[in-house]
């Protein structure tokens, strides 16, 4: 044990000799100064993303449709009180999650992110599967958003006028030159695109409690009105209590979706400056985003629209856009004009900010499973930017699966679409997860204690294995009502809707598939607490945040107002 309990400088353990690094190895290196590099040049990542970058990129990753729009579903299918204790409590799985992420990403930002950490950690087999899960999921959702942001344009400009076609290869090819430009760039333009992110909702936060204390035009002081009348829960498939709860549970599917893309700055560690330093710091905020920016948001509009208002019955019906917002129910219902159509314009920004940052998870994904040995190795090559430009193209190539939704007949296609990717989720954070549970084993059995980490999840593993069992749950019985058949539903559906039932738990079997495959195949053994490679690389990174602080350090003090928001962002 002794062995690992060395402390370098920093004083963080020093790596064990040559039992995890051997320096014969393709890739490692001798650089201009005589260090040893264990990193092939030509496929390394940059670290051009700034600590206000992260940050902001890590609030945008959390703000999507699946709030602004997603939650007038919920609330008419359930009920205020159904989407506020389904909002608060996969809220609160996911800070977990987002925690156990950021332990293992504080001591170790590899460029491979989360998959590296199942790779190292836990078991080469789930590292492979989690990678290609991850994948899957963003090459089905990039082209979905961008379906979505050329309906969104639809508010505006019919597709009987132009066709939709149009506004998807505009978008194809603007995210496509985004990612292509290099991380800095990348970093600054998602960097304002999520201001606008964050300060559209926080509009509408404040705007919600403006109405809902009667501010508005029509000065009507709502409070919790709708909550006696109709009433907080809603009935759902069979009436009584039972029928409540139904509803309840069937909201955590879209509370679960909403919240899907949260992790996206596990994947940006690889090329964060100073990641030890800014990925605890993003983690910590998390907590906060999601209380205020989701939880108060679901709460508000459960105040403003009865979940059987008519106007709401309207948008839950419509595909995309203003007119399927709940805020602009709410909006209307108060008498405020132009406001709709101001929405539309952000809710576009949203769902191209979704779409740009999809593409580049797609191929940092692509590009990490390449580094671990899981895929090609030209996947891994990058440019002089540092941009694994072939995981770009073939992710790029991919997107253009979008034009099949040019054709009207083709819109259910990508509702499977999203159903699918919905589980893909779900089987990436229990990754994360397990992965967690596993690093800390290995970390006890390595000796590295709490105060040699850069951050430590808060509520341990005992916080890990609760929402490992719930995020199970919610994988087992997401799509409970293909079970389901009553007669309140529409005519037109069968008693048992295989469609649905296939796209929700294909994803299942299909991971589980891949495990299997990847140890019949490879048959390489799982890692034990005591063969978990938790230092290779460790020095590298060591070095890095040396030389950012010494350069930091030269640069001079900055004065009190910059203190603030570097601390804010």
């Amino acid at each position: 044990m002794g062995l690992f309990n060395r402390k370098g400088g920093d004083g963080s353990p020093s790596p064990p000799s040559t039992q995890y690094e051997d320096k014969n190895l393709p890739g490692y290196n001798v650089t201009s100064h005589g260090i040893e590099d264990g990193v092939d040049p030509t496929t390394r990542l940059h670290r051009g993303l700034k600590a206000r970058q992260v940050t902001m990129i890590a609030i945008g990753g959390a703000i999507g449709t699946g709030l602004v729009i997603g939650t007038g579903s919920a609330l008419a299918n359930a009920g205020p009180g159904s989407i506020f204790i389904s909002y608060s409590v996969v809220g609160f799985i996911v800070w977990i999650v987002m925690c156990c992420l950021g332990e293992m990403a504080a001591w170790l930002p590899l460029e491979s992110g989360f998959t590296g950490y199942a790779q190292r950690f836990c078991d080469p087999a789930l590292g492979f599967a989690l990678g290609y899960t991850y994948w899957f999921k963003y090459i089905i959702v990039t082209p979905n958003q961008l379906t979505a942001a050329a309906l969104v344009i639809q508010y505006w400009v019919p597709r009987e006028k132009v066709n939709p076609g149009v506004f998807i290869a505009v978008f194809l090819v603007v995210i496509i030159a985004i990612n292509y430009l290099g991380i800095k760039f990348f970093g600054e333009f998602e960097f304002w695109l999520s201001s606008i992110k964050v300060l559209t909702i926080c509009g509408l936060i404040l705007l919600s409690l403006i109405l809902m204390l009667g501010g508005g035009p029509d000065h009507d002081r709502k409070g919790f009105r709708y909550w006696k009348s109709p009433g907080a829960f809603k009935e759902r498939y069979i009436t009584g209590d039972a029928g409540r709860f139904l509803a309840l549970w069937s909201t955590f599917v879209t509370a679960t979706f909403a919240y899907l893309g949260t992790e996206l700055v596990g994947v940006t560690v690889g090329e964060a400056q100073n990641p030890r330093k800014v990925i605890p710091k993003a983690i910590k905020l998390t907590f906060w985003r999601i209380l205020i920016f989701y939880v108060l948001s679901v709460l508000l509009i459960g105040t403003l629209v009865p979940y059987d208002d008519k106007l709401l019955s309207f948008a839950t019906k419509q595909t995309a856009g203003a007119s399927a917002s709940p805020f602009v129910v709410a909006i209307i219902e108060a008498g405020i004009p132009v406001l709709p159509s101001i929405i539309n314009a952000c809710i576009l920004i949203f769902v191209f900010s979704a779409s740009n940052s999809d593409l580049y998870i797609a191929t940092r994904t692509l590009y990490g499973l390449a580094k671990e040995g899981n895929s090609f190795a030209i996947f891994a090559h990058t440019d002089r930017r540092g941009v694994p430009v072939y995981s770009l193209a073939i992710s790029a190539v991919i997107s253009l699966i979008a034009f099949l939704n040019v054709g009207s007949e083709s819109t259910k296609v990508f509702g499977y679409f999203v159903n699918l990717v919905t589980i893909f989720g779900l089987l990436v954070w229990i990754s994360i997860l397990v992965t967690h549970i596993y690093f800390l084993r290995a970390r006890k059995a390595q000796g590295i204690t709490n105060d040699q980490m850069a951050y430590v999840a808060p509520l341990g593993v005992y916080g890990t294995y609760f929402a490992l069992g719930f995020c199970i749950l919610i994988a087992v019985f997401k799509n409970f009502d293909v079970f389901i058949y009553s007669k309140t539903r529409d005519p037109g559906f069968q008693v048992f809707d295989w469609r649905n039932f296939i796209t929700a738990y294909l994803g299942i079997p299909l991971y589980l598939g891949m495990i299997l495959g990847y140890k019949l195949i490879k048959k390489e053994p799982g890692k034990t607490p005591y063969t978990a490679d938790l230092f290779s690389g460790k020095d590298i990174i060591d070095r890095e945040e040396e030389e950012y602080l010494a350069k930091k350090a030269l640069e001079g003090r900055k004065n009190g107002w910059y203190r603030f928001i570097s601390w804010l962002f």
